[in-house]
């Protein structure tokens, strides 16, 4: 029964461990956005804007 306890509770701090680590190298990550000139999309729809007036 305690080796089994003792096993639980390593598996337990590993997977917590893991996750730790796994949530600070996400929030570390540098996300980027393109800038308004380079949307293609925007440009389609400036331009089907523009057709309907």
């Amino acid at each position: 029964m305690t080796v089994v306890l003792i096993i639980s509770v390593i598996i337990v701090l590993v997977v917590l461990l893991l996750s730790v680590l796994t949530t600070s190298k996400a929030y570390s990550y540098k996300h980027t956005v393109d800038t308004l000139e380079d949307n293609p999309h925007l440009q389609s729809n400036e331009e089907s804007d523009a057709s309907k007036k």
